[in-house]
């Protein structure tokens, strides 16, 4: 059994990240007492800033985002007398020794959280390591970007890799934190119900949808440098689908769960032209609100896409002819992540010539977390024109089902798995190179292809090709 860490290292303590997440997250968990009683978290920044200054932050930080009903005095001086503050420039090496006097030299394992700039993982590892703080069981947590393509993304792992191991490596994806995302494997796994139709028998076809309302928002350099297929599909999306299409784990446990993600991930076709369509939002409005287009938001023309729809395959025996649709877009309508997993028709209908849909399962990720399975009921009535259905939703929201327990942010899972040593819900290298390995190829095959992005009008589901998509297959985005 791993030893919870005696010492969390917080890097980008100051960002946004930090601020809006990472801090209320672990204030969460030490509310409910689950950090370890004597466990200290070290924050550090490039922000010139004492201890007392940080502390006063970190409460304003606690106010905006956290409930005022759980923010009882107590538990917060509490949790405030936890932290430490450490002014740091990674690119001075010489900076990282005060770093180091203030862990300390205890044999307890530390943690390490790196949300920092990608540019950043080379100089911060080496500094770390000078610093004696690449110990043998310190616990490492990367967040993404974890380069822009594969070859990038060799030289972060392998600059990792050298001062830590493998199995000391957690690489965050926040999606793997959701309640929803874990009870898809409760639901496949825990239950008798929908595992024996969980194959190309069964199912006619999957819908991954990730829609942000949002434009830039102060992303401008990092999005335009990335654009959709690699700041979402890359990482969540191909998660998420990894997850619906995986075979059954001997055991939940790291490796096993890890290993039959992978098998996924590589299985994967690779994608033709017609396969995918890019987008990039124009002018518009959403909810009524004007907004401007992408390139008059970053003041410059532009090829970087903000709509990617695919239509993607898994080549295995489970899979064989299920097509996964998966969409994802700036400036789209709503604000929703959702998995619909379609099944196939019945066979044969006993009423006539009553319309019957399909069952649906629909897994919202956000902004709410709920599981519906959409099924035909009958009508209430005498029925003296025959029987008449109708498609009802059998409600397996978790708010209901749950609503004595407090709904917690991805990433109070995360950090606790990372404090505790648990890499269940974290990702191997073996994955992200998988992952990169397959954007790289749709990549390659735009820039052959001469693939720019089509135009989209903010407030809409992006380009119209992403409906002939689907379409040409008979299917329809669920909207």
């Amino acid at each position: 059994m791993p030893v919870s860490s005696s010492t969390l290292l917080l890097f980008g303590a100051t960002g946004d990240l930090a601020q809006r997440m990472l801090l209320p997250s672990l204030f969460g968990l030490d509310e409910d007492g689950l950090l370890p009683a004597s466990m200290r978290i070290v924050a550090t920044a490039h922000t010139a800033i004492d201890q007392q200054g940080f502390r006063h932050a970190t409460q304003e930080a606690l106010a905006r985002h956290i409930d005022s009903r759980r923010l009882v005095a107590p538990l917060i001086e509490r949790f405030l007398d936890r932290l430490d503050y450490v002014q740091l420039d990674v690119s001075n090496p010489e900076q990282f020794g005060a770093l180091g006097r203030a862990v300390g030299d205890g044999n307890a394992p530390v943690s390490i959280f790196l949300s920092t700039a990608p540019s950043l993982f080379e100089p911060t590892i080496a500094g770390l390591a000078a610093a004696g703080l690449a110990r043998p069981e310190t616990r490492l947590a990367l967040e993404k970007p974890l380069g822009s393509d594969l070859a990038s993304s060799h030289v972060i792992n392998d600059a990792v890799a050298a001062a830590f191991r493998e199995d000391r490596i957690f690489r965050i994806d926040h999606y793997l934190g959701k309640e929803t995302v874990q009870n898809l494997l409760a639901m496949r796994f825990g239950n008798a119900l929908f595992e024996p139709i969980w194959n190309a028998a069964g199912i006619e076809h999957v819908q991954i949808t990730v829609a942000e309302t949002v434009g830039l928002e102060g992303r401008v350099a990092y999005f335009d440098g990335m654009g959709s297929l690699r700041d979402m599909v890359q990482n969540h999306m191909l998660q998420l689908l990894a997850l619906v299409a995986m075979e059954p784990p001997g055991r939940f446990e790291p490796r096993a769960v890890r290993d039959e993600k992978v098998k996924i991930l590589r299985a994967l076709r690779r994608i033709e032209p017609r396969d995918c369509v890019t987008g990039q939002y124009g002018s518009g409005a959403i909810g009524g609100e004007p907004m401007v287009g992408y390139a008059d938001e970053l003041g410059k023309a532009s090829d970087t896409e903000t709509f990617v729809a695919i239509r993607a395959h898994v080549d295995n025996w489970r899979w064989k002819g299920v097509p996964f649709y998966l969409r994802t877009g700036k400036r789209l309508p709503v604000r929703r992540s959702e998995i619909v997993v379609q099944f196939k028709p019945i066979p044969h209908s006993i009423f006539g010539t009553a319309p019957i849909q399909p069952n649906k399962l629909v897994i919202g990720l956000q902004p709410e977390e709920t599981i519906r399975l959409l099924m035909m009921a009958k009508r209430p009535g005498l029925d003296r024109q025959g029987i008449r259905l109708r498609e009802v939703p059998l409600d397996l929201g978790m708010t209901d089902a749950f609503a004595d327990v407090r709904r917690r942010i991805a990433y109070e899972r995360l950090l606790l798995d990372l404090i505790d040593g648990d890499p269940t819900l974290f990702v191997r290298r073996d994955e992200v190179e998988a992952q990169w390995e397959w954007i790289d190829s749709i990549r390659a095959g735009w820039a052959a292809d001469g693939t720019t992005p089509r135009p989209y009008g903010a407030g809409t589901w992006g380009p119209s090709a992403a409906i002939a998509l689907t379409e040409r297959d008979g299917v329809s985005w669920h909207e």
